[in-house]
Order: C-alpha cells, then structure tokens, then sequence
C-alpha cells in the first residue's frame, strides 16, 4: 500500500516537473535563444566596466548606468571593428598578389610534382590549362548534379544568412537591456530560489562568479601572450605582415581552431607571395606548430586551468568531451562549464562525506 504524500512532498513533486518542463521548452526552443545565450556571455563579461562606469562621479556629475552601459557597449563593438580594420587591410594586400602569383605557384608545383605523377601513370598537368581542362571535364560529367546541389545549398544557406542576420541584429539589442537590468534580474533570480537553500545557493554563485572572473583573466593573459609570439616569431622569419597577422592569430585564440586556422591561412599566404622558395612555407610550419603545442600543453592549462583550479589533464579532457557532446559551442564553453561543474561537484562531494550514508 503507497505510503500517502504530505502537502510539502506534493509540493516539491509539482516544482520539479513545472522546472522540468521549463528546461524541456528551453531544449526546444535552442535556436532562438543563440543570440540570448549570447548577449548573455557578453552581459556578464562587460558588466563590471559598466558597474565601474557607474559608480564613477564626475565632479557633481554621476554616471547613470545607461550612459554607462552605451559607453561600454560602443566600446566594445568598436575593438571588434578594429579586429576587422586589421584583418580587411591584410586581405585586401594579399589576395590581388596572390591572384598574380597563382601561375607562378602552379609551374613551380607541376615541375615538382608532375614527374612523380607520371611515374604513376597519371598524366595531369598541374598548370592553368591542365586545371581548367580537369574542372571543364568534371562539370560536363556532372553537370545536373552540381546544379542541385548549389539550388539546394542556396535554398539552405539563404535561410542560414537570415539566421545570421537576425542573430547579429538581436545581440546588441539583447545586450544593452540585459547590462540595463542585470543587478534587478539577478535579485529576480536569487529570489525565485527556496529560501531554505538560499545560503548555500548565493555560496555557491559566487565560488562561480570567482572562478569566471579568474578564467576570463587567464584567457586574456592567454591572448596577449600569443599575439605577442606570433608576431615576434614572422617578424623573426621575415614576414612583411607579421605584425597584423600575429595580433588576428593571438586575439582569436578564444575562438577554437578560427583564430589558430585564419592566421595560418593568412600566413602560409604571404609566405608563397614573398618567398620563393620553400622557407617560407617550413618557417610558418614551425611557428605555428610549436605556438599550438605552447598553447595546448603550457599556456591554456597553467594560465586558464590552475586559475579556475583544474588539473592541466582535466582541461584537456573537458575540450575534448565538451567538444564531442556539444561541437564547437562545446569547446568554447568547456572551460567555463567545468568550472561550474567544479564547484557543483564539491560541494556535492562535501555533503557526500557529511552523510550517513558515508559515516555509517
């Protein structure tokens, strides 16, 4: 016979499935919270530059937060414009001499590996005419095909563009009101918590607070000290655009494999615009070798890992694992979300040992 519920286990039983409920519609509705999720991140990372600003007194003048909060919002959006002033010059420097030296580079390939080829049986001429010849033969082959396949791509990457579009057009908006109402939202928040856990709750927000802060420092630490490496190894090599590319690779670090990939890509192009030979190519190979095992086995586990406390084994276990459950919005946040689960795995640990369940 069911032993029958009290008022208060009926109670608890109702709150469980209405949260459940609630993180189910939030699962579902993952797309349209992107760019909340976002401006989330963003809010919480520039919130204390606006909490600065809005203590600040100008002599009898004080800052009110939403002033604050522009200020802090435009300053923000303009170093990611003066990201791209950096990277736009370069392109724009490289990709007409490329074009120029794509001849060039083919000869220089087909001499090289044209008689290997042949040794093969294959007879492929790596030049121009020889690739244009090969694309002309495929598209014939495989014209229909082709032509679905791009109707298809444009139908599914004009839905992703609008996705984009609306994306980057939330963000800012999102992101203003959320900096406007965060101390107020947060109250809302803590006081939507039982009041029998709020103790340990508000214990537990601020070990994560802590540790957030100290990853976030450790990261920039990260940043800067690649972007100065980067930069000093191609100025090192030669590299004309050594400096512009070094600051892209380093500050992009935070983004996993974009900013390491959009680096090498600008630099293994300069080294075949300004070197003739092969230096160029083997130098950059180096650089950027030794810069990914300096980052991955020194700089992200001492700076990023011992800050939020994590075993330099731990941080790479966590991109890994958050990466092949979450793909790359699971890199990016696998540090973070590790230093949540820390704290949420020490104290359950700690009540773990206080149990009877241990003692007994």
């Amino acid at each position: 016979m069911p032993f029958p519920l009290s008022l208060e286990q009926k109670q608890t039983a109702f709150w469980i499935a209405v949260w459940g409920a609630f993180l189910l519609l939030l699962l579902a509705l993952g797309p349209v919270l992107t760019p909340f999720l976002a401006a989330a991140i963003l809010a919480y990372a520039l919130n204390p530059g606006v909490d600065r600003l809005d203590h600040l007194r100008f002599r009898r003048f004080d800052v009110p937060r939403p002033l604050a909060v522009v200020v802090v919002v435009v300053l923000f959006f303009c170093a990611i414009a003066a990201l791209v002033l950096i990277v736009v010059p370069v392109l724009q420097k490289e990709i007409p001499l490329l074009q120029a030296q794509i001849p060039a580079f083919l000869a220089k390939l087909n001499d090289l590996l044209g008689p290997r080829l042949q040794e093969l049986g294959l007879k492929v001429r790596l030049d121009s005419a020889g690739i244009k010849k090969i694309v002309s033969q495929q598209m014939a082959s495989s014209g229909e095909a082709i032509w679905s396949a791009v109707l298809a791509s444009a139908r599914v990457g004009g839905t992703a563009v609008l996705g984009w579009i609306a994306t980057v057009v939330l963000i800012p908006v999102v992101l203003f009101y959320l900096l406007l109402d965060w101390h107020p939202m947060l109250a809302r928040v803590a006081a939507a918590v039982p009041r029998r856990y709020i103790g340990r709750t508000l214990a537990m927000a601020n070990e994560v607070d802590t540790l957030l802060a100290q990853y976030l420092r450790g990261q920039l630490l990260v940043m800067l000290v690649l972007a100065v490496y980067y930069s000093v190894g191609l100025m090192i090599a030669g590299f004309d655009v050594a400096l512009p590319v070094g600051i892209i690779t380093g500050l992009l670090v935070f983004i996993p494999y974009l900013g390491f990939g959009l680096g090498l890509v600008l630099a293994l192009i300069a080294a075949v615009l300004q070197f003739a030979d092969w230096s160029g190519v083997i130098a950059v190979a180096a650089i950027y070798g030794l810069g990914q095992v300096i980052e991955g086995f020194f700089l992200t586990p001492r700076l990023v890992g011992e800050r939020i406390g994590l075993n330099p084994l731990a941080v790479i276990f966590a991109l890994l694992a958050f990466g092949q459950l979450f793909g790359f919005v699971g890199v990016l946040l696998a540090l973070p979300a590790s230093a949540i689960l820390m704290v949420a795995f020490k104290h359950l640990r700690r009540h773990y040992l206080s149990s009877s369940f241990y003692n007994a």
